[in-house]
């Protein structure tokens, strides 16, 4: 997809060489499946956590059409550079697969905006993410600056048919004169230019609670990206959706408030073959009443 659509790795604390899951331990969403009501919010999957199968053009393929088998029928596209946005569009549709967000760096949206927006609508793709905040944005001016220079961008891509939105992790909530930074972005910003993609496994990592900051920007979530957390004696380690400790019946009742219309399988590092791990994923989340 070329740089613009590139996904900037961000990978937390030293959790990727993490031990494996304790598979024992009874999901919190199981044990309270009766209790969740039915969202509307469609089931994607993002290419990221695939990363590692989309080197080739090859690869591309045969993963896309694993994908589709699984049962995905949408995806955020990132780390599919091997091919050409014309040679993606074609792939999608040959698997019959719908790009429903994109993850772009901060330097795709700062620069060469056009760029972004002609990649995006090749493959039919109408909301871009930027998929973190770069380092010197980081402190309480830098978060009103970038709350600033986000919503312009915003403006830009709104005048191409085109949304905005930004994909936390935990470093967002160091606080700043008593405000977490991710507080910041969503107070300082234009709530019709600026949208959230809220992270569950790192708002859970950074101390806080997923359900209420999906609320807290309810009306500005179109994509939720849905991603459990289990402990080990060596941390918190990444698992497969509804295999580890989140409380699933909290977010989807928060994600169904919000109106968030996609809710986005995402796993930064599995313990297992991936394929199998989102296959997981979305078994358990079409047990709770997501198609």
């Amino acid at each position: 997809m070329g740089k613009q659509l590139n996904r900037r790795h961000f990978i937390g604390t030293g959790l990727t060489g993490a031990v494996a899951l304790n598979m024992g331990a009874s999901s919190l969403a199981s044990a309270q499946k009766d209790k969740v009501k039915k969202t509307s919010c469609k089931i994607g999957l993002i290419l990221y956590t695939l990363r590692d199968y989309l080197k080739t053009p090859d690869d591309i393929a045969r993963s896309f059409e694993k994908i589709k088998k699984i049962g995905y029928d949408c995806v955020e596209i990132t780390s599919c550079e091997a091919v050409s946005p014309a040679e993606l569009s074609k792939l999608l549709k040959q698997n019959e697969l719908q790009a429903v967000s994109a993850h772009t760096g901060w330097e795709g949206i700062s620069g060469d905006v056009q760029a972004v927006v002609d990649q995006n609508k090749a493959i039919g793709n109408s909301h871009v993410v930027v998929s973190s905040m770069p380092g010197e944005f980081r402190s309480d001016e830098g978060y009103m600056k970038f709350a600033k220079l986000m919503s312009e961008a915003g403006a830009k891509l709104a005048e191409a048919g085109m949304t905005l939105g930004y994909h936390n992790h935990s470093f967002e909530f160091i606080k700043y004169n008593g405000r977490t930074g991710l507080e910041i972005l969503i107070t300082e910003s234009d709530p019709k230019l600026f949208n959230f993609e809220i992270d569950t496994y790192w708002v859970q990592h950074g101390g806080a609670d997923p359900a209420s900051f999906i609320n807290q920007v309810a009306g500005r979530a179109p994509t939720v990206h849905m991603k459990d957390m289990v402990m080990t004696d060596k941390g918190q380690v990444f698992a497969e959706v509804g295999e580890g400790n989140l409380n699933w019946p909290a977010i989807l009742r928060a994600c169904k408030k919000a109106k968030a219309q996609y809710c986005i399988v995402e796993q930064d590092s599995c313990q297992r073959d991936p394929f199998e791990s989102v296959a997981m994923s979305i078994r358990n989340m079409k047990s709770w009443g997501l198609s």
